[in-house]
């Protein structure tokens, strides 16, 4: 058999994922590397639901009381846009606790220029850091990383879940991880060393799969285990929510910091969040959700409390949703949207970007929240200013940052 037979046959992530124990590994992770994870919630989040001007006329006149932030119950935001009084819904009361301390900051109004409708079109281009569709086969983090000198990295890029998402797409660096615990190659001892003498040239697949095997016997050989080989479980340093509506994020945010707290040289990781698509019963669905969020990455960021100095977190969807609620008790498909940077080098308690208004005239066409802060302009202050890359033109390609960046970043 032929070694891409094997692949085609077996599946590369199938055929690798969990390998035997390696003794010794020339792999050392740069100390005090930053460390940056994309939080995508997909399904278009309403970003109008969770942060608003609550007493806008324009506002209530446009959705039910259960479908807006309500200023009897919400949650006052001190340093708003345009001096309005800005809330954040009950429900992100662990958002509310990070933005009082400095730690989270808002860009409102953020988003696609290009006004699609479409959850594939949108995510696509966002993730390839595009606004408009292009023959660009790269996702912008894996342009990032094949921009960066990231010598000594033993794991610089992650997918937290069963495959990469499409902004690593093209990163030979990258691996997609469910499980560190179960990210070895079974069975035969032996089929390592038949894979490495497989994957033994230098083209894209032959890299990745040489990347994914060393990976593999790197968390293996660094996993803390009793003392009859067993894996120990992991023991997290901060109370995650149990609920059943937040166990996948749970998942992939507690192996993510377990993997992090193994020194392995973690750089970048995405991690997704779905079921924001919120056409009906969004009264039920979004403060369920929007709690599981706000207490998981809560967790998540207080677990990790010796690495707050490197660790920047950006939670963002591909867009927002209308103004004006629907006759099925949900908002339909929108543009503008609320960007959450989590991190103690970031500039958070502040609200930053444009905002128009919710006025018919202030709208895009009149009904949805315009697009006033490219969502590149976000993403371009952090690799700049915390990962220290300035190749933006090649990372976004057809980009070029603002003169006054946002200014959200220290």
């Amino acid at each position: 058999m032929q070694r891409r037979d094997f692949v085609k046959n077996m599946g590369l992530a199938s055929a690798l994922l969990a390998a035997n124990p390696l003794k010794s590994l020339a792999l050392v992770p740069e100390p005090g590397a930053e460390i940056f994870v994309v939080l995508f919630l997909r399904g278009g989040m309403d970003g109008l639901h969770l942060v608003a001007p609550a007493s806008d006329r324009a506002y209530t006149d446009a959705r039910s009381a259960d479908l807006r932030v309500s200023e009897k119950n919400a949650l006052l935001l001190k340093n708003p846009l345009n001096g309005l009084d800005f809330y954040l819904h009950e429900s992100a009361k662990p958002f509310k606790e990070l933005y009082d301390s400095n730690r989270l900051a808002l860009i409102h109004a953020c988003g696609l220029t290009n006004g699609t409708r479409s959850h594939f079109d949108a995510m696509d281009l966002i993730e390839r850091g595009i606004q408009q569709k292009q023959n660009i086969a790269q996702g912008w983090l894996a342009r990032y990383l094949v921009t960066s000198q990231l010598a000594g990295q033993a794991l610089p890029a992650l997918g937290m879940g069963d495959g990469l998402p499409l902004s690593l797409l093209g990163s030979p660096s990258a691996i997609s991880l469910v499980s560190a615990q179960d990210f070895a190659l079974k069975g035969d001892p032996r089929m390592a060393g038949i894979l490495k003498s497989w994957y033994n040239q230098d083209d894209l697949l032959d890299r990745t799969a040489q990347q994914t095997l060393k990976t593999a016997q790197l968390i293996q050989s660094k996993l803390p285990r009793h003392a009859n080989g067993t894996v120990k479980d992991y023991q997290p340093s901060a109370s995650y929510p149990s609920e059943w509506y937040v166990r996948g994020l749970r998942e992939q945010l507690t192996n993510l910091a377990r993997l992090i707290k193994m020194n392995l040289g973690v750089h970048v990781a995405t991690v997704d969040f779905g079921g924001w698509d919120t056409h009906e019963a969004q009264a039920y669905h979004f403060p369920q959700q929007m709690m599981g969020l706000a207490k998981t990455v809560a967790a998540f960021y207080n677990d990790l409390t010796s690495y707050h100095p490197r660790l920047t977190i950006l939670i963002m969807s591909e867009f927002g949703r209308r103004l004006k609620a629907n006759r099925s008790g949900g908002t339909d498909h929108g543009f503008g949207n609320v960007v959450l940077a989590i991190g103690q080098k970031v500039k958070g308690g502040a609200m930053y970007g444009q905002w128009r208004g919710l006025a018919t005239e202030q709208l895009d066409n009149g009904v949805d929240l315009a697009v006033t802060t490219d969502y590149r302009t976000v993403l371009s202050e952090i690799i700049t200013k915390r990962l220290n890359n300035q190749q933006i033109g090649t990372i976004f390609p057809g980009f070029k940052m603002p003169a006054a960046p946002l200014g959200f970043m220290a």
